[in-house]
């Protein structure tokens, strides 16, 4: 009769003893805030997330543990069970890693362990998934990606310079990433040898299993090519952009009574629902027993351009329910055309509509989805990464709403109020439609399918992220996709969302 092997316990370590001052900082790089957030918490929050992984460790720079501990209570990661001191150099913090893992375990115990480095924060569930994996048959794992760029040796010769002495095979050249995934028993033999040796040093962990348990195979996994490390100034910017275009997916609720418990004695309010998305938002909450106040031009009167419209719409919904829990502008205006030839009417009505609008709505609202931790959704468009001719005026103040999404995000992420925007590919509304007239039979979104993904949006505990809606996605338009790889397709595609 078979007995059951229980699976080691998998613990991902966070390296994380870097001083910033590659980057010029004065304090380490791993706090250096990225899209509204330290890197080192977006890192810490991808592995909280993993399902594959069952605890955290963060080895820090001395002096810097009470900033971890800070970041950590305040995310709630409940995964992370210790923040220590890392050493003075690479291989002492992995030594003190090595020695805290060891701590409780049973004679012939053994677990997995993954060593990351904390200024990687574009790590995908996959490639730790894929580490894992590996660790069922092999002791010791690296996570690498092809060199597109040729790489040369060269030797300094004096004054001179450098000088290229051996150009190696590109083809069976890897560039190394981190997960470096070990069995604790490997990683700590490894060291155990390396100690002997009075020259020992070096900069990764998987060199130490090459160097001192020859015997040892080192598999590879296939990294990213967006699991970046955040070490030069230029990489701030690139990591600081891409958070900004990665898309993210929305939580899927499990069924519809899932949709019913959630929403049951809930208030919405919509601006902008009249029609399309709003409406479609409206009804949707609606008859998953929320009380909606669904608010437009068309129907209520209310002018989202209107500050005191907008408060008065609030202080009702407030004032007849006592709480309101989401707030949903999807009200906008279409304009086309060039600059130049725009008169002074139709720019203020743009500005005033599609900015200064949800910016009312946001200060206005703050003070009631504070009471109910609630969430504020915002939508911008497929043309807000870049401008185009004759789109200036609306794709500029979409690029305004992901912006005002990320910094309200952080800025009222203390008092528990969630900010989200949502991204629709090409949607078929009345204001498309009023812009392009009649489009082909399928080659548009449906206004339902950014609707159920707006509400999947509102129920789940996301702030700060742009969600991408795509007709392509297999799911009705709910966006799956893996949050960087879209957000990096997506850049080469955007069309004119509406």
């Amino acid at each position: 009769m078979s007995q059951h092997i229980a699976k080691p316990r998998t613990t991902a370590v966070i390296l994380a003893g870097g001083t910033g001052q590659r980057v010029g900082l004065s304090i380490p790089k791993q706090l250096l805030k990225i899209a509204g957030k330290a890197v080192i918490e977006h890192t810490l929050a991808t592995f909280e997330k993993a399902d594959s992984i069952d605890d955290i460790i963060v080895l820090m720079a001395p002096g810097y543990v009470p900033d971890i501990e800070k970041i950590v209570a305040k995310a709630g990661l409940t995964k992370v069970t210790k923040v220590i001191e890392g050493g003075s150099t690479r291989n002492e913090t992995t030594e003190r890693a090595i020695a805290a893992l060891g701590e409780g375990l049973a004679e012939g115990e053994d677990r997995n362990v993954l060593f990351h480095d904390a200024v990687r924060p574009l790590l995908s569930q996959r490639v730790i998934d894929d580490c894992v994996t590996a660790l069922e048959r092999y002791q010791a794992v690296d996570v690498a990606i092809p060199s597109a760029d040729t790489i040369i040796v060269t030797r300094t010769h004096g004054e001179d310079g450098e000088f290229i002495t051996e150009i190696p095979d590109r083809s069976r050249l890897r560039r190394g990433q981190t997960p470096q995934a070990f069995k604790l028993s490997t990683i700590r033999r490894a060291y155990e040898v390396a100690a002997g040796d009075p020259n020992f040093q070096a900069t990764d962990d998987c060199s130490v299993v090459l160097k001192y348990l020859p015997d040892v195979p080192i598999h590879v996994v296939a990294g990213d090519e967006y699991n970046m490390k955040v070490t030069q100034p230029v990489d701030v910017f690139i990591a600081d952009k891409l958070f900004q275009l990665a898309s993210t997916a929305a939580p899927e609720q499990v069924s519809e009574e899932a949709y019913r418990q959630l929403l049951t004695g809930k208030t919405m309010v919509v601006f902008g629902g009249s029609y399309g998305i709003g409406k479609d938002i409206a009804e949707l909450a609606e008859s998953y027993g929320a009380t909606v106040y669904a608010l437009g031009r068309s129907t209520t009167g209310t002018h989202v351009e209107n500050p005191e419209e907008v408060d008065d719409a609030l202080s009702k919904a407030y004032g007849e329910t006592g709480r309101i829990d989401y707030v949903v502008n999807t009200a906008g205006v279409l304009r086309i055309g060039k600059l130049a030839e725009t008169d002074n009417a139709t720019i203020e009505e743009a500005l005033k509509v599609n900015y200064l609008a949800p910016v009312q709505i946001a200060r206005s609202a703050y003070k009631y989805l504070a009471e109910t931790d609630g969430q504020l959704l915002l939508y911008t468009s497929s043309s807000y990464t870049r401008g185009r001719a004759e789109y200036s005026l609306y794709s500029s103040t979409k690029a305004a709403m992901v912006n005002l999404t990320q910094a309200l995000s952080d800025e009222w992420a203390g008092d528990g109020v969630r900010v989200n925007c949502i991204n629709p590919e090409r949607t078929a509304t009345p204001m498309r439609t009023k812009a392009f007239g009649q489009e082909p039979a399928g080659s548009l979104l449906s206004s339902e399918a950014v609707a159920r993904t707006s509400l999947d949006v509102l129920l789940s505990e996301l702030t700060g992220h742009v969600i991408d809606v795509r007709q392509q996605d297999p799911t009705a338009g709910a966006a799956r996709a893996t949050g960087f790889e879209q957000a990096l397709a997506a850049v080469l595609d955007r069309q004119d969302g509406v």
